[in-house]
């Protein structure tokens, strides 16, 4: 039996890199996005590109109540979670003090939230099994301020700090908690910017990395990357 892997917010972006990356390797594939249409398409270009399954509902992850449908869905699966990446989340730009209010809120939901809830509804299976590994994906926002961040900014500082302490607190489960930090990477993030591909990340270079560190022995772990443009952030 194929291995399991599970990315929320995978149509599109480092999600869709992820997901194409694990399949590549034979794994099945778990995976949430908000629209059902892309999700559909997704799960039909997967299938057919690598021979493997996958297993997809619609999900809104900044909703608790849709986060633990979700849980639910691939728990019933009845089959281990290898790996579990929480990629959903999503930026807007603004000063923490002049940006809309409710953006903190909305921010934290989205970015951390999303993370924490999935883990939660997640964990006890691989407890179980005691094994398995967590990414979260974090960002250069997560150990790095800089001008218009506000609480995208807050929010990755967190989820970073909730990384470390899922780090400490499943070691004893064998599962290894990954946090990765990538710099400004090619998705539609930054649609509309004028400046050159060669400025960005490509989305496939974080997938490797993630599968990359996920496949090194689990006597190790790799428990934060930091992944950079060559020519420096933006």
């Amino acid at each position: 039996m194929h291995k399991l892997v599970v990315v929320t917010g995978a149509t599109k972006g480092i999600g869709r890199a992820v997901a194409e990356r694990f399949a590549s390797a034979k794994f099945d594939v778990v995976a949430c996005a908000r629209n059902y249409n892309d999700l559909q398409l997704f799960k039909d270009e997967i299938e057919k590109k690598y021979g493997v399954s996958v297993f997809a509902k619609s999900t809104d992850t900044s909703d608790k109540k849709q986060v633990e449908e979700f849980s639910k869905f691939a728990l019933a699966l009845n089959r281990p979670i290898d790996v579990l990446v929480n990629n959903a989340g999503y930026f807007t730009p603004g000063a923490t003090m002049e940006e809309p209010d409710g953006a903190l809120e909305s921010m934290i939901e989205g970015n951390v939230y999303s993370a924490y809830y999935m883990t939660r509804g997640l964990i006890e299976s691989m407890e179980k099994n005691k094994s398995g590994h967590i990414f979260n994906m974090c960002s250069i926002a997560s150990i790095k301020a800089y001008p218009n961040g506000g609480s995208y900014a807050i929010s990755k500082f967190a989820l970073l700090g909730f990384s470390k302490v899922l780090r400490e607190e499943l070691k004893e489960f064998n599962i290894r908690v990954t946090a990765v930090m990538p710099g400004a990477t090619k998705t539609q993030s930054w649609d509309g910017v004028d400046l050159p591909d060669t400025r960005f990340i490509k989305p496939e270079d974080v997938a490797e990395v993630i599968f990359n560190a996920h496949s090194i022995s689990d006597r190790s772990v790799v428990e934060e990357v930091i992944i950079r443009p060559q020519l420096g952030d933006i």
